[in-house]
């Protein structure tokens, strides 16, 4: 059943991430998923949990799909389809639940499962990808790639960092450049350490273009 249900997941993803451009598509998932599945063999986390878990992780997303979040119908829709216990269900909601950046409010996973999990999404939100997401993000919500004159908000809780309306460029130094610090697992620390020092320089470029000293 298990590759059965993980090939029924992802046509179930691709169905609803086909045409997000936002950051947030089809292409996201299946790099969660793959680079989920890869960290949980190297820390020794049950994998098909870790693999529903990353493939369900944005179906029921508060910024993508407001009206089924709270009590996770999509995931819950779709796993109740198959012979899963109902407690493996719950710790899958579970770690769906604590996969996401939340300012101040963020919470790290209780297992090793869900740390897996969080940790792969949140590489996919690092790196030359992660630079290409946060501008797709931003321009696809109407946002301004850099303004000097708005500072960037060093703490914002759940609500505050939902709801902010910033640049792109302060989006890296909101959530991106904190990444790094925040990874759970020494394989996710590893790859996140070059992603992390590329951003960096990424910036220091835009920057130094940006005031045209380059």
């Amino acid at each position: 059943m298990d590759s059965r249900i993980i090939d029924d997941a992802i046509e179930y993803v691709r169905g609803i991430f086909a045409h997000d451009y936002g950051g947030h598509d089809f292409f996201h998932t299946i790099r969660v998923f793959k680079m989920a599945a890869a960290i949980a063999k190297r820390e020794g986390a049950e994998l098909l949990t870790v693999q529903l878990a990353a493939l369900l992780h944005d179906v029921d997303d508060v910024k993508l799909s407001p009206k089924t979040h709270r009590n996770r119908e999509r995931a819950v829709s779709f796993l109740s389809r198959y012979d899963i216990p109902q407690e493996t269900i719950a710790e899958i909601c579970d770690i769906i639940d604590t996969v996401s950046f939340a300012g101040t409010d963020t919470v790290t996973p209780k297992s090793l499962e869900g740390k897996c999990v969080q940790d792969a999404d949140r590489l996919d939100a690092m790196g030359a990808i992660g630079i290409a997401r946060a501008f797709a993000y931003g321009g696809s919500h109407n946002r301004a790639i850099h303004d000097p004159g708005i500072p960037f908000q060093e703490e914002m809780n759940r609500e505050e960092y939902r709801n902010s309306l910033s640049t792109t460029i302060n989006h890296f130094y909101e959530k991106l450049l904190r990444l790094h610090a925040l990874m759970n697992t020494d394989t996710a620390k590893a790859i996140s350490k070059e992603r992390d020092a590329y951003m960096r320089s990424y910036l220091s470029e835009f920057l130094a273009e940006w005031e045209g000293v380059r």
